[in-house]
């Protein structure tokens, strides 16, 4: 199972960015995916869920209504797109899967949100 991030970078307070997580070694569409993030010092948090026929989604309170977790199945990815970005939203972001009771983690994508 490999799980691949991009799409992080600076972007000032208020903007965008969307984030994408290609997945690999396993059958993607069977499974729920999630976003976390994760700031210095602090315990990974949880970000937002989708369901495997992304007809359930789910998302942390602090991000509600900016946030939205989308899947490709056809192309094996999933995405974070991020609208109006506050400076707490600046972790890094990694995508997880459980698969077969295993959880895998990609290598993460740094988010800076400043001006």
């Amino acid at each position: 199972v490999q799980l691949v991030e991009s799409g992080g970078g600076l972007v000032q307070p208020g903007g965008s960015l969307r984030l994408s997580c290609a997945a690999s070694g396993f059958t993607f569409s069977r499974y729920t995916m999630k976003w976390y993030r994760q700031a210095p010092g602090k315990e990974r948090e949880l970000v937002a869920t989708i369901s495997s026929a992304a007809g359930s989604t789910n998302y942390a309170d602090s991000v509600k209504g900016r946030f939205t977790i989308s899947r490709d199945n056809a192309k094996n990815t999933v995405y974070l797109q991020m609208n109006s970005l506050k400076p707490e939203d600046t972790p890094v972001y990694y995508c997880n899967a459980q698969v077969l009771f295993v959880s895998y983690w990609g290598r993460g994508t740094q988010v800076t949100v400043s001006s």
